[in-house]
């Protein structure tokens, strides 16, 4: 299993749900710049980040991740 994240996989969602970088901060309970350095990829949302990333939507943490299986 490979884990391929992307952080732009975050913000295709973002942009597809017309929430902006503010919005879902407030519906994560994080700042704006947390949004902004998991877009770029430079950080990555700890688990409880990632179950909320998949709630709010509505996909798997798998296509959420990029985790591939070999």
């Amino acid at each position: 299993m490979e884990l391929n994240f992307k952080g732009n996989k975050i913000a295709e969602l973002r942009k597809e749900q017309n929430i902006s970088q503010i919005e879902l901060a407030e519906k994560c309970m994080v700042k704006q710049s947390c949004i902004s350095k998991w877009e770029r990829g430079a950080t990555l949302p700890d688990a409880e980040m990632i179950i909320k990333l998949t709630q709010i939507f509505n996909v798997s943490a798998d296509y959420l991740l990029g985790i591939k299986d070999y």
